[in-house]
């Protein structure tokens, strides 16, 4: 290391966005939903996984609810 970056007296701090860190979890999709969103994430540029992350949090910012009625 280059003598002029002296790190070993820098002080440490906590990350400021730690609060805003995203948390890895496992889910079960239909593969015809991933392909949709990879579908549009060629069409955007945008990863797929962070397409589903926005249209997610979208649901949560509009209090979208699913609507759903099963068969007698």
């Amino acid at each position: 290391m280059n003598e002029e970056w002296d790190l070993s007296k820098m002080k440490s701090r906590p990350n400021p966005y730690a609060k805003r860190l995203k948390k890895q979890v496992t889910l079960r999709m239909d593969t015809d939903v991933i392909s949709y969103f990879k579908t549009m994430a060629e069409e955007t540029g945008i990863p797929y996984q962070s397409l589903i992350n926005l249209y997610l949090r979208d649901c949560v910012a509009s209090q979208r609810k699913l609507h759903m009625a099963w068969k007698a």
